[in-house]
C-alpha cells in the first residue's frame, strides 16, 4: 500500500510528515543522515521530524518507578503528544512513522492502546525486537524487553486474522540476517552470557506486515543505514529512491541540542535528552590533518531553557571541533568530520568522566558510532594506528565506541578512520579535566 506510483512528486502537500522515533537510550540526532537522504530525493525537510525523548532508556521493571528512567506508558505518551504536535504543525490527518528499537514499541502500543490507529497510514519498525531480546519468566520479567513480559505479550496478541500488527495500517520490519546483537541466542550483549535467550534473528518479524532482512547490517543499520533506507523509501513511494547518495548543499546551517547524564541533569550515567542550562558550546574549525584549531571560535553560546546551540553557518568541507563546559562535568571536545547538508538534529551530549583507572592515560579519545556497531570482519576501523583497535571484537557488531588510551604525550594529534570517514583531533589532558569523543557521521 504505497503512498504513491511513483517517488517523483511536484507538491510538497503530497509528502505526508513522518515523524522518525529512536531507540533505547538515544536521541533524535540518529536520523540525521537519514533526514539527509529524505531530502536529497525530494522530500521536504518540514515534513521530516525526529522525537526527543526525555530520560530515553527504559525502566528495568515496567511496574517500578526509577529515576531518569521511562515506562512504556511515558514513551507512548511522549510519541502521542509529538504526532498530534506534527499533525497540528502540518495540517495531515495521518502522519508516518519511522522507529528504531525500543522506539517500535513506543509505535505499537500507541497503535494498539493508545488510539493512533487512525493518525497514522505507514509504519517502519526497524531492528524493533517485537518477540524480545529474551524471553524468560526469571531474567527481569516484567522488562520492556522481555518477550515474556506484559508489554510484548499483550503486543504480540493476535488479531482475529492472526496478525500481530494494528489493522488499517501498511507495517514493515526491517531486520538483520544474524548480525544484530540483540536477536542472538544467548544473552551475551546484554551482560548475561549464560542466558539462552529464547529468541533468534527473526525476533523483528511480524505476523501482518512486509518483512525485510537485509543482510549484513547491524541492529541500529537496519533502520539508520542506507540500505534501510532504500527499504523504507521503496515501501513508501512503491518506487526505489532516486539516490542513495546525500546531495551537499552549497551553504550550511547547523543547529541541535546540549544535554547532560543524570536525573535533572545532575548526577549519574543515564542519558536526559534534557537542556544543560548554563552549559558554554564553542565551535573552532579545524586542521582536517591534524585537529588544530584555525583560529579563534567560529561560534560560541550559552545553552538556555531550549537546549539549543545554534543556529551556525558552517563551511562545506570544513571539520569542527565542538567545545561543552558545563558545571559538574569535563570539558568535553567533540570532533566531528565536515556536514555536508543543513541540519537542526547535531545535538551534543556533555560527557562523565570515566571510572578512575589504576594507571590513568594522559589523555582518553572516544571513537563512537552512533548509528551503527563496528564490524571487525566488514569494517575499516582505524583509531591511533591500530587497525583494528583492540576493543572492537570478532564476530557479531557489537561494540559502537573504541577507545584509543593515549600515554605517550598529551596534546598531539589522534587521526581515526571508519570506512573513508576521516577525523582528526588533539589529545587533551585527561588529568586537567578534558574528554575527547570523534564522533561519525556514518
Amino acid at each position: 500500500m504505497p503512498l504513491r506510483e511513483n517517488a517523483t512528486v511536484s507538491s510538497p502537500d503530497s509528502f505526508p510528515p513522518i515523524v522518525f522515533v529512536h531507540g533505547n537510550g538515544d536521541t533524535a540526532a540518529l536520523w540525521f543522515t537519514t533526514v539527509w537522504r529524505f531530502e536529497s530525493n525530494g522530500w521536504p525537510r518540514d515534513r521530516l521530524h525526529a522525537i526527543d525523548l526525555p530520560y530515553p532508556l527504559a525502566r528495568d521493571d515496567e511496574h517500578t518507578p526509577q529515576p531518569g528512567r521511562t515506562s512504556s506508558a511515558e514513551h507512548m505518551a511522549f510519541l502521542a503528544a509529538e504526532v498530534e504536535r506534527v499533525r497540528a504543525a502540518t495540517g495531515a490527518r495521518r502522519v508516518l512513522l519511522v522507529a528504531n528499537s525500543r522506539g517500535g514499541y513506543a509505535v505499537r502500543n500507541y497503535l494498539a492502546r493508545g488510539g493512533g490507529a487512525d493518525k497514522v497510514s505507514h509504519v517502519v519498525l526497524g531492528g524493533t525486537p517485537n518477540h524480545g531480546v529474551w524471553t524468560s519468566a526469571e531474567h527481569l520479567p516484567h522488562n520492556e524487553f522481555n518477550g515474556a513480559g506484559p508489554l510484548l505479550r499483550a503486543l504480540n496478541e493476535p488479531g482475529p486474522d492472526g496478525h500481530e500488527v494494528t489493522p488499517g495500517v501498511a507495517w514493515l520490519t526491517l531486520r538483520s540476517d544474524g548480525n544484530d546483537k540483540y536477536c542472538q541466542p544467548t544473552g551475551h550483549w546484554i551482560g548475561v552470557p549464560h542466558l539462552a535467550t529464547g529468541t533468534g534473528p527473526d525476533s523483528p518479524e511480524l505476523r501482518g506486515a512486509v518483512n525485510v532482512v537485509v543482510p549484513g547490517v547491524d541492529h541500529r543499520e537496519t533502520s539508520y543505514g542506507p540500505e534501510a533506507f532504500a527499504h523504507t523509501w521503496a515501501f513508501l513511494t512503491g518506487a526505489p529512491p532516486a539516490t542513495l547518495s546525500i546531495e551537499p548543499e552549497p551553504q550550511l546551517r547547523l543547529d541541535g541540542k546540549v544535554s547532560g547524564f543524570g536525573v535533572d541533569n545532575r548526577k549519574g550515567f543515564d542519558p536526559t535528552n534534557l537542556p544543560l542550562v548554563g552549559a558554554r558550546l564553542e565551535v573552532f574549525a579545524t586542521h582536517p590533518d591534524t585537529g588544530e584549531r584555525l583560529g579563534p571560535a567560529v561560534h560560541v553560546r550559552t545553552i538556555g531553557p531550549e537546549g539549543r546551540w545554534g543556529p551556525m553557518t558552517a563551511r562545506p568541507g570544513q571539520p569542527y571541533e565542538f567545545v561543552i563546559t558545563a558545571d559538574g562535568y569535563p570539558v568535553t571536545h567533540v570532533y566531528r568530520s565536515p556536514f555536508v547538508r543543513s541540519s537542526e538534529l547535531i545535538h551534543l551530549r556533555a560527557e562523565r568522566l570515566p571510572k578512575p583507572e589504576a594507571t590513568p592515560p594522559l589523555s582518553r579519545v572516544t571513537l563512537s558510532r552512533p548509528r551503527g556497531f563496528f564490524d571487525r570482519q566488514r569494517d575499516r576501523v582505524m583509531l591511533d594506528g591500530q587497525c583494528p583497535p583492540p576493543d572492537v571484537p570478532p564476530g557479531v557488531a557489537g561494540v559502537s565506541v573504541a577507545v584509543a588510551r593515549v600515554t605517550d604525550r598529551a596534546g598531539r594529534t589522534v587521526q581515526a578512520e571508519f570506512n573513508g570517514e576521516r577525523i582528526a583531533g588533539l589529545a587533551w589532558p585527561l588529568a586537567e579535566g578534558h574528554l575527547v569523543t570523534f564522533e561519525l557521521h556514518h
